[in-house]
């Protein structure tokens, strides 16, 4: 199993982080607190489903304040519960809500890139995570 000391953990974390934010449009919330790639994955699971395990328990976690943070935890969860491809996939369904949040560039607007991102996410399923949430 894939433990919190694992090399390839943290680069693929850093690899997913870098998708989930390439060429993400800057948003602010209502009181100027800048959105991350976390507000488009709960913004496009509640479309989705009537609620997410996964946001239900990050956002019941008090030590994380920002965005990132939650979003770095939303991933890690996924991972040990094997939903990550699956959540995203839920994401990237709506694609006027995919130009709302991302710019041209990003490979999320390509079906060609989603479908080789999904695929490899979903590879993931078979590798087993045990990571402190």
């Amino acid at each position: 199993p894939v433990t919190d000391g694992s090399r390839e953990l943290h680069s693929l974390c850093a690899q997913l982080e870098f998708l989930l934010q390439f060429d993400l449009k800057e948003k602010r919330s209502f009181f100027g607190q800048r959105r991350d790639y976390w507000d488009f994955l709960c913004q496009g699971l509640a479309r989705c489903r009537q609620e997410h395990e996964g946001v239900h328990f990050v956002s019941s976690l008090d030590k994380l304040k920002t965005p990132l943070g939650r979003g770095r935890a939303f991933l890690r969860y996924c991972l040990v519960h094997r939903q990550l491809a699956e959540s995203l996939q839920l994401c990237l369904l709506d694609p006027e809500s995919l130009r709302e949040w991302y710019y041209a560039r990003s490979p999320f607007l390509s079906p060609q890139h989603r479908a080789e991102i999904l695929g490899s996410l979903y590879e993931l399923d078979c590798v087993t995570f045990h990571l402190a949430l």
